[in-house]
């Protein structure tokens, strides 16, 4: 494979690299120059000044289920784009249940494990 296949994904990398350092440098540039301002930095909640904590913590529980969503939209991701391709390579005498069965038996044994560990529960 010549040098020549890889320059779309050099130049899209390159503007990814240009974009993300114009943005930055704007930002920091063009930004609130002031110390921070207690109004200004509070949420807006329909002209009543807020009450309590502004920014309260999450309890892990939702970064847990964020993940397990993450990790489940990909194995999506991955079935989708299998199940139309799976015909093609079953003409070519392609063997291809093998490694999606591996793929499939190892997402069952980590919610398995998820499911024995309990971090699906929401009430502790």
């Amino acid at each position: 494979m010549s040098s020549a296949a890889y320059l779309p994904f050099l130049i899209q990398a390159i503007l990814a690299v240009v974009i993300a350092a114009v943005i930055i440098g704007l930002s920091s540039l063009l930004g609130q120059r002031t110390k921070r301002n207690a109004i200004k930095d509070s949420p807006y909640e329909c002209g009543i000044p807020a009450e309590g904590l502004v920014h309260t913590r999450f309890s892990v529980k939702f970064y847990l289920t964020a993940l397990l969503f993450v990790l489940f939209d990909l194995e999506v991701v991955i079935l989708i784009p299998w199940c139309f391709i799976y015909r093609d390579f079953l003409a070519n005498h392609i063997p291809i249940l093998g490694p999606i069965m591996f793929f499939l038996g190892v997402l069952v044994l980590g919610l398995y494990y998820e499911v024995k560990k309990g971090a699906l529960e929401w009430e502790k």
